[in-house]
């Protein structure tokens, strides 16, 4: 009787272990698959861990052909490379653009001209056929007020007008033609030694 009951719990026991046993799927690997038509691969040996079920791969069969039927797995990571193969590093390099535009500005004063109230003279920065600045190089107007008043006012507009029209064809500006006739002549001077 005493066995029985110990036949019963084992058996109970070993029931209970069955139905409560849950299987994972198992993870293939290119070596288990068929290497070619009509020959077979060995079985691959799972162990079984509580509930988790691994797979150990096995080598694939040595039959002196290449399988076609699946391409071979690629390395995830890269191995690391050796010191003695690494590429020698490029020199960095100052790209064209910013020398080019700087190098190909060029500057031209124009020449002295006297515009009845004293002496003026205009310089020319372009880039090409672009006009980028233009400005007074020198001004002379004798220490006389008034010239002075009129010229701070007159100049700051010709110069304005001469990047506007790219060109020495300006308009005079109101109560100072005789500065403004002046500043066009020097700045067609200065054109002129520019190729513009």
């Amino acid at each position: 009787m005493k066995r029985a009951i110990i036949f019963s719990s084992a058996t109970v026991a070993g029931l209970a272990g069955v139905l409560t046993f849950h299987t994972a799927p198992v993870g293939m690997t290119i070596g288990g698959l068929v290497g070619s038509a009509g020959a077979s691969t060995p079985r691959t040996p799972t162990t079984v861990t509580g509930t988790t079920a691994t797979t150990a791969a096995a080598p694939p069969p040595n039959t002196g052909r290449t399988p076609t039927t699946a391409p071979k797995k690629r390395a995830t990571t890269a191995p690391p490379a050796s010191p003695t193969t690494a590429p020698p590093a490029s020199p960095t390099t100052v790209p064209a653009t910013t020398s080019t535009a700087v190098s190909s500005a060029r500057t031209a004063t124009g020449q002295a001209v006297n515009y009845y109230f004293g002496v003026l003279s205009v310089k020319v920065t372009a880039v090409g056929a672009k006009i980028t600045n233009v400005t007074i190089a020198t001004l002379d107007d004798g220490g006389n007020y008034r010239s002075q008043s009129i010229d701070q006012q007159s100049i700051p507009m010709l110069e304005q007008e001469a990047m506007q029209a790219q060109s020495a064809n300006i308009q005079s500006i109101s109560g100072a033609s005789y500065t403004s006739a002046g500043f066009a002549q020097s700045l067609q001077s200065a054109l002129g030694k520019l190729g513009i």
